[in-house]
């Protein structure tokens, strides 16, 4: 739990960034179509609404069970509200796509209290869509979605989303709805059903996925399970009829939230297309003043991650707050706080399968400085081979920006016909769908080098107003072997031949990437002004998945980016252009003490070197 004084509104923000048409054959023909979604539909679409619809990352906010806030004479809305303040004030920091709330918002769904709950959801009315359903404590709780009028379809019927963006529509009894958001770059469908959704309920609910084949869906109810006091959860009759009669059958739905029970829950289930179904009981209202949670997907680390948390006493001044106030801020147990991982793209590929990005020509990733650029598939060389070919020495691979600084392949040492192989691996970002299989290594040194003739421009390139050098690496998993110092790109100059005496070594190489034995990247460069060496390292990079690295100097110093993020450990001296002394540029090996040692271990796709620091948005993979 967390201890009073500890969480603030600036906590919250750290917190959070650690961190859904026409009706179906079937459906009801008088089901309700609001306006198609469009104000919320494109990034930071202006007005309220502050909502980057593109970003791999975003929130899904879950409110459970309200019915103690709105009881009689005691009802305390101030709770909600400041809920609603806080989900609208951090909307754009948390990303937050949508709000639903699972049920019993009243405790008796007099019209009073009713009346009282509408007037509290107008604090998030145009600020975040949501959706709400009735739960037992709204409406005769003996009764289906075919009940007829009542004060809660009055105030909480589909009259009170047709405004909202996301909308789509409601079953023609009113209490069945669906919203389609945009969120990560693609639609999601978010279904709101009934307490005791009927026949004709489930009838309209399968209609709605049926004329929406290819959107992920979460299904929101009332009543779906039940846990004991471990938070292993297990379907409730009513979550049994639902699973059998929609859940199970329909693959999109891959998460179901329900209340009405409490102590929170979770279990996965299997659906008939063999995949798993999160499937959750949120409820909090045996807590002091309840909670509120968010599920945050981050469509990057293809995870979930899910928090429970109090905005009311968030808001509270940390010092005033009472102990049970303290402890309710956060809940941090297994079944309050916890990561779900989902790849998404796998999950979803039965019915949405992912569609890869085409390749990218040249002419289009090669912007102004551009000064070399090589792509190992038939665009950069005639004579590109089929996956698992050899490539031959000799082989040319043609720098496309026309300023002749081609690559000819050589092998090292008395190193064999597997030491350079064509693939078909790539980056999922990188422009060519092709790269080069090095299998370098050392005891005996092996490998396979990609050098630039003698008299290549880019041999004597200074590189004085700044630089920016990027390529494509992956690394095989298993990491067998010691490949530890192994080169990746360099020039062959000499640092001692350049006059340089602040050096590890005078014959050093006056620039080069490498990897240490901790697989930490190591990038060294003798600047063509400055008597230094300033060196950028990595972190420990992985094994068995493609990197973007970029290496970019403004002409004052020179900072390393790992997937379009800046590593911290980067040098602050002086570092001005690069001492390339009109030797060779390499790929697959560093040239040391006049020689080539061991070459490179892994994967190598499109280079770029560029005569001047670009933006990450610049990248060869465009990072925000």
């Amino acid at each position: 739990m967390s201890t009073a004084g500890h969480h603030n509104r600036l906590d919250r923000r750290a917190l959070l960034q650690a961190a859904v048409t026409i009706p179906a054959a079937g459906a009801v023909a008088t089901v309700l179509e609001a306006t198609p979604a469009h104000a919320d539909t494109a990034a930071h679409s202006g007005g309220r609404s502050h909502f980057d619809t593109e970003s791999p990352r975003f929130a899904l906010a879950v409110l459970p069970d309200t019915q103690y806030l709105f009881d009689a004479d005691s009802s305390d809305p101030a709770p909600l509200r400041a809920t609603f303040r806080y989900l609208a004030a951090e909307r754009e920091e948390a990303n937050i796509a949508f709000m639903t709330h699972l049920g019993d918002v009243t405790e008796h769904g007099t019209e009073q209290e009713i009346a009282l709950a509408a007037d509290t959801f107008r604090t998030i009315h145009g600020k975040v869509p949501y959706s709400v359903l009735a739960g037992n404590h709204d409406i005769r709780s003996s009764t289906d979605d075919q009940r007829g009028d009542s004060a809660y379809l009055a105030a909480f019927g589909p009259q009170r989303y047709a405004s909202m963006p996301t909308f789509r529509g409601a079953s023609p009894d009113g209490y069945n709805s669906y919203h389609v958001l945009r969120a990560a770059g693609r639609e999601w469908l978010v279904l709101a059903l009934d307490w005791r959704v009927s026949d004709n309920g489930l009838r309209w609910a399968q209609g709605v996925l049926d004329a929406h084949p290819t959107l992920p869906a979460v299904l929101t109810t009332h009543d779906l399970a039940w846990s004991d006091d471990d938070g292993a959860a297990q379907l409730s009759d009513h979550g049994r009829r639902l699973w059998d009669g929609l859940i199970r059958g329909n693959d999109q739905i891959f998460l179901a939230l329900g209340g009405h029970y409490w102590p929170p829950g979770r279990t996965v289930l299997t659906n008939d297309a063999d995949n798993d179904v999160h499937v959750h009981i949120t409820n909090y209202q045996d807590r002091y003043y309840g909670g509120a949670r968010l599920y945050g997907f981050d469509l990057v680390r293809k995870v979930i991650d899910v928090e429970t948390f109090s905005p009311w006493f968030l808001a509270r001044d940390p010092h005033k707050r009472s102990p049970l106030e303290a402890e309710t801020i956060e809940l941090t147990g297994p079944t309050d706080r916890f990561s779900l991982s989902v790849d998404f793209d796998e999950r979803f590929k039965g019915f949405a399968p992912a569609t890869p990005p085409k390749p990218r020509p040249a002419s289009a990733v090669m912007p102004r400085g551009t000064v070399a650029y090589w792509r190992f598939d038939a665009s950069g060389t005639a004579a590109a081979g089929s996956p698992g070919a050899t490539v031959p020495d000799g082989a040319v691979v043609r720098d496309l920006t026309g300023n002749g600084n081609h690559l000819t392949v050589s092998r090292l040492h008395s190193s064999g016909t597997d030491a350079l192989t064509w693939s078909a691996d790539h980056h999922p970002g990188q422009p060519a769908h092709a790269s080069l299989r090095f299998d370098g290594g050392k005891s005996p040194d092996r490998g396979a080098v990609l050098t630039t003739a003698a008299g290549a421009t880019l041999n004597s390139e200074k590189f004085t107003g700044g630089y920016t050098i990027e390529t494509y690496l992956m690394l095989p998993e298993p990491f067998e072997g010691d490949h530890s110092w192994m080169g990746i790109l360099s020039w062959e100059g000499r640092n001692g031949d350049a006059g340089k005496t602040t050096g590890w070594s005078p014959l050093e190489p006056t620039c080069s990437l490498n990897l240490s034995p901790e697989r930490f990247l190591q990038f060294v460069v003798y600047p063509y002004k400055q008597d230094a060496d300033p060196t950028s390292w990595s972190h420990a990079v992985p094994v068995g998945r493609w990197m973007h690295i970029a290496l970019v100097n403004d002409g004052r110093r020179t900072v390393m980016y790992v997937d379009g993020s800046k590593i911290a450990r980067n040098p602050s001296q002086p570092s001005t252009g690069i001492t390339t002394l009109g030797k060779p540029f390499v790929i697959g090996a560093t040239q040391f003490d006049e020689r080539f040692g061991q070459g490179f271990y892994g994967w190598i796709g499109d280079t770029r070197i560029v005569n001047r620091a670009l933006a990450t948005r610049d990248f060869l993979t465009p990072f925000e």
